[in-house]
């Protein structure tokens, strides 16, 4: 199979531990797939093959008795790259994981080859909630947000705040629509409503024009963004440049700290966000910050996304750690089972836990953006306005119709 020049970008990374000769120690092989050169670029990309990394660094592998090498991939936003990609690292490469994967439908596709081939996918960037819903895998942990999430946290405060009335623009694809479902069903299960909608193409689309306008014209309180990356920066911009926020609330359903800091304070001031992660959280937060930021391409600071690359890795070495290199490689699911057994605790996320259906849990934060006034420096972006306990903050075990739970 031939891959394209795009796809094949920094396909092979270096190892990260030492070989101590052919043969002679196992090697387990985890590889990377997301986007590493559209508009998904800065919320994984290089930064989340870094991050990945640093979990080797943390667990400390080369103590361990067996070593580990990281691949790394660019699936373009398209899902018969991402496949082609998967099937090539577990069939010829002998990938043993494939991490991140960005893009709901190169994500759902991704976790389908894995369960086919008993391999371990785990999940960061791909966000919709159908991953641990009617699609979910024994063979897929889906770890740092989902569209569920995003739309209980970021949706429900908006309405709490008397944003009872919506108009959604929103990425036609499977991430998109699914946030735009469960934000929809969040906004009318508090008594509101959803004015209209509007699906542009997904990557294609950089002018949002038309669309703001529409949004304008519906009457609506609130715009919901129903998309993430550029596009999201780009929208809420041109938004700004239409004087459409001095009119309707903005509702960036799936905007990360890197996107904050492009739109620049003046613009983003007072914008509300969700994330599971926030470099300037805790003291752990800050300390894993502060080992990663000096590696990353320039110099850009980890995002949730790419935090989540660092926690599920780090997890899924310490569940080879404890069922053995042999039995890890040899049977997927039984890997995931191992994790979902292990309590979860890293410096990003903190202490949380993995259902049985695959979602992990850890609390989630209401962000809102800073005043140019009260940011001490351009990554000072952020303050926390609520916390959403890890029980409630993701959908209820019993509602996701994941056929791996019983009823």
């Amino acid at each position: 199979m031939i891959l394209g020049r795009r796809a094949m970008l920094g396909a092979t990374a270096g190892l990260a531990v030492p070989r101590y000769g052919f043969g002679q120690t196992p090697t387990i092989r985890i590889g990377v797939l997301n986007d590493q050169s559209g508009p998904y670029r800065d919320d994984g990309g290089p930064t989340g093959v870094v991050c990945a990394k640093q979990a080797l660094i943390d667990f400390g592998v080369s103590g361990k008795g067996w070593n580990v090498e990281v691949l790394s991939a660019d699936h373009q936003n398209k899902p018969d790259v991402g496949v082609s990609i998967a099937k090539q690292w577990l069939d010829r490469d002998g990938v043993d994981a494939i991490v991140d994967v960005p893009t709901s439908s190169v994500a759902l596709a991704v976790s389908t080859v894995c369960r086919e081939k008993n391999k371990v996918y785990l999940n960061s960037g791909g966000g919709t909630s159908d991953l641990t819903g009617s699609q979910c895998s024994p063979n897929t942990i889906h770890w740092t947000y989902d569209s569920y999430m995003l739309a209980k946290s970021t949706g429900g405060a908006t309405v709490k705040a008397g944003g009872d009335s919506w108009f959604f623009i929103t990425a036609d694809y499977a991430f998109g629509q699914a946030l735009q479902r469960d934000t929809a069903a969040v906004v009318t299960k508090a008594g509101g409503k959803v004015m209209g909608s509007v699906a542009y193409p997904f990557p294609e689309t950089t002018d949002f024009s038309a669309h703001l306008l529409r949004a304008q014209a519906s009457g609506a309180k609130v715009l919901g963004l129903c998309m993430a990356g550029a596009d999201t920066e780009n929208c809420i911009k041109q938004a700004h440049e239409f004087g459409l926020n001095s009119s309707m609330k903005i509702a960036a359903l799936l905007i990360q700290v890197r996107g904050v800091r492009a739109l620049g304070l003046d613009t983003a001031q007072g914008l509300r966000w969700s994330e599971s992660y926030y470099w300037d959280l805790n003291d752990r937060t800050r300390a894993w910050n502060d080992r990663v930021k000096a590696k990353t391409p320039n110099g850009v600071w980890p995002n949730m996304t790419q935090a989540g690359d660092y926690g599920v890795t780090l997890h899924y070495l310490k569940a080879i750690a404890d069922m053995g290199v042999a039995g890890a490689k040899a049977d997927g699911k039984a890997t995931v089972d191992r994790m979902k057994a292990i309590p979860t605790d890293d410096d990003c996320f903190g202490p949380g836990k993995i259902r049985q259906d695959g979602r992990t849990l850890h609390p989630v934060y209401l962000l809102e953006a800073k005043t140019p006034a009260e940011s001490k420096g351009s990554w000072d972006v952020a303050k926390v306005i609520s916390v959403t306990p890890m029980d409630e903050a993701f959908r209820p075990l019993n509602e996701g119709n994941c056929p791996l739970i019983e009823r």
